[in-house]
């Protein structure tokens, strides 16, 4: 028996590219849930045309838009067994869903993250603010949790059960990186596959201002500490 996948994509003003990512979802996707995170465009009206569940949360952030997209799953009569995220912007290559959410269904893994590998992503994909930003984040789970991340990879999936036992909070930057420590802390088995990254359909809210690689910056931090030094 198939497992029952669904995809979450926060989306913020990716009235350019939401349909190129829906489009190249393969088909073994049962639903894709689109949530407009206060766009200004036409985000939702692009992902209603292409198929997406739209949904709309007001409050501006990252994992409150992905907050949002769980209460929707939580609501339904039958609970998937599969939960990817995904980015609507296209840097990603979505057709490597398949790839993705393999080890979940074949070797009994929890969690599975798209690593952006440096052989496989485009040039420029990737600031130098996010590359030392990974790169410290994945060494301090090494060494506080042995952790073999390389990568807060947006691109990840999970089973549904393990995610809800995850309780998540963060409500901005900090989603990726609590989501893989608190399945570090729990045991979760992990792993990560290498996935092709290229530039992104126009400028990132985050990467691409001071202000948002700052702030991301201090809410990596700051879900290492919460989580491997305060009790």
């Amino acid at each position: 028996m198939n497992p029952l996948i669904k995809v979450i994509i926060p989306a913020y003003n990716e009235e350019k590219s939401i349909a190129k990512v829906i489009q190249d979802l393969p088909s073994i996707v049962d639903e894709i849930v689109v949530v407009n995170n206060n766009s200004s465009d036409k985000t939702g009206e692009e992902a209603k045309k292409n198929g997406a569940t739209v949904l709309t949360e007001k409050r501006r952030g990252y994992g409150y838009a992905c907050l949002k997209g769980m209460s929707y799953l939580k609501s339904q009569t039958t609970p998937p067994d599969i939960v990817v995220f995904l980015d609507g912007d296209y840097s990603d290559y979505p057709e490597e869903l398949t790839k993705l959410v393999a080890p979940i269904i074949a070797d009994r893994i929890d969690f599975v993250v798209g690593a952006r590998s440096k052989k496989l992503r485009e040039k420029g994909s990737m600031t130098a603010a996010q590359i030392f930003g990974n790169w410290l984040a994945t060494r301090l789970m090494f060494w506080l949790y042995n952790s073999k991340f390389t990568d807060l990879g947006p691109f990840r999936a999970i089973k549904y059960d393990k995610l809800i036992a995850l309780q998540m909070e963060d409500k901005t930057y900090g989603w990726t990186v609590e989501m893989q420590l608190k399945a570090l802390k729990k045991e979760y088995l992990y792993t990560e596959i290498p996935m092709k990254y290229r530039n992104r359909i126009g400028i990132s809210k985050v990467s691409g201002t001071l202000k948002g690689a700052i702030f991301a910056g201090i809410k990596i931090l700051y879900w290492i500490v919460k989580y491997s030094f305060v009790k």
